[in-house]
């Protein structure tokens, strides 16, 4: 994840850095024109001066300084010259300035004529120097802006800080928003772009709050709506079955569907009261053992009737949850598996805690899913096999995906695995353990 306020200072001491770069490398250019400049006219006043000093003095190697060399000619004759210099013209004695190369350096030459006495001077200083010069006035103005890169650096990070606090309050603010608050935001901020983002995050909150009222009451709506003509196609059926003889299968089949439309109409309901934005559930401290002997009790005669055993093992392990979601959570699994588990089958429940967390498994002895299946039976209206391997199992594929919402609003978590019997699937939950003394 990048950092705005990183990027920004990254980005500013490189432009910085860029500038300055450029800026030294341009001052060394003009500072070695200037340079050369001063060097040239130093160079010439000194040439001018050596034929004044040596008129008539034929004298040779008058003196010797290993940056600086000089010869007088007249007539082709060379009169006097510094140590260093050749027997030869180090230079064309041709007036003007140029370059030579002698004593093992490159040097920068002037030759200048004296008409009164007829002598040609020519007069020679290394290059080397001119660059040493130049680099260190160069180098002196450098160090002092690397040196003080990281102070900037600092300053950059601070004000940056600054200008992005806003921000932060702002993001502080949405994610202190409940999850079912989806009303305006109520920062103000003289910033215009921080306006512009409040303005269109209200805009996305409105649109967003219409559309999940609407949403959510056409759920609860058509839910309720149902509810009334179902129960009276019930008890209709139900008085039309005792007009009816008993080998009469039509009668029964009408009483499978109605119970099915009546099933869907309740996890639709339970699926509606599980999303995130209606869970307004306060934690509390829930004996898990306690609930599940409850419900096992509750819902046993269902499982007696099919002839399957029914087993639960406990620690007496404590969660933090809303009592009605983890009943609903159980009595899904517990309908899962005693759908699925054949007749004469074995189910059974456990809880156990395990590193600061409780495990809630439920296993059966029934069919199985396949494991590439395990991750789309959370889906909403999926069924493995289009009816769980045409069990003829009365189901509308809303089950799982009510446990899934309801273990995400708990901070849980869910699997699937093999059971420990030789056929049929486990459920495991995990919750974090009760903190609520």
């Amino acid at each position: 994840m990048k950092s705005i306020r990183v990027f920004l200072v990254a980005v500013i001491l490189a432009v910085l850095t860029i500038f300055n770069f450029m800026a030294a490398l341009r001052g060394y250019q003009s500072s070695m024109e200037e340079a050369d400049r001063l060097f040239d006219k130093q160079l010439l006043d000194t040439a001018k001066l050596i034929a004044y000093v040596y008129a008539g003095d034929t004298g040779k190697q008058a003196g010797y300084n290993s940056t600086f060399a000089f010869q007088v000619w007249r007539q082709g004759e060379l009169l006097t010259s510094s140590a260093n210099a050749s027997s030869n013209p180090i230079a064309p004695l041709t007036s003007g300035f140029d370059y030579s190369n002698f004593a093992g350096y490159r040097w920068r030459t002037v030759t200048t004529f004296d008409p009164a006495n007829g002598y040609w001077v020519v007069a020679a200083e290394r290059t080397d120097l001119r660059y040493t010069l130049a680099e260190n006035v160069v180098m002196e103005s450098i160090i002092p802006v690397l040196l003080g890169l990281p102070l900037v650096g600092l300053l950059i990070w601070l004000i940056v800080g600054q200008g992005l606090r806003p921000l932060h309050k702002l993001a502080d603010e949405l994610g202190n928003k409940q999850p079912a608050d989806l009303g305006p935001l109520e920062y103000e901020s003289s910033s215009l772009e921080l306006k512009r983002i409040v303005l269109s995050s209200n805009q996305l909150l409105k649109r967003l709050e219409t559309s999940l009222l609407r949403e959510t009451q056409f759920a609860s709506d058509a839910a309720h709506e149902l509810r009334t003509p179902i129960s009276v196609l019930k008890i209709q059926l139900h008085n039309i079955s005792k007009e009816l003889p008993e080998s009469d299968k039509n009668v029964l089949k009408l009483t499978e569907t109605a119970e099915r439309l009546g099933h869907i109409v309740e996890q639709i309901l339970d699926l509606y009261r599980s999303s995130p934005d209606q869970f307004s559930a306060t934690l509390t401290k829930i004996n898990l053992d306690d609930l599940v002997r409850e419900i096992l009790a509750r819902e046993y005669p269902r499982f007696d009737s099919k002839g399957q055993t029914l087993e639960f093992h406990g620690n007496n392990c404590f969660i933090e949850g809303d009592r009605f979601a983890i009943t609903t959570l159980l009595l899904n699994l517990l309908s899962n598996a005693n759908k699925y588990t054949p007749d004469g089958g074995q189910v059974d429940v456990s809880t156990r805690e395990r590193g600061g967390r409780v495990i809630l498994t439920v296993e059966d002895s029934g069919c199985g899913i396949a494991e590439q299946q395990h991750n789309a039976v959370f889906e909403r209206f999926y069924r493995v096999g289009g009816d769980r391997h045409q069990s003829g199992e009365p189901g509308c594929g809303l089950g799982l995906a009510i446990v899934q919402r309801i273990v995400e609003s708990h901070n849980a978590s869910i699997s699937i695995s093999h059971s420990r019997f030789e056929t049929g699937t486990a459920f495991q939950v995990n919750f974090p353990k009760a903190r609520i003394s």
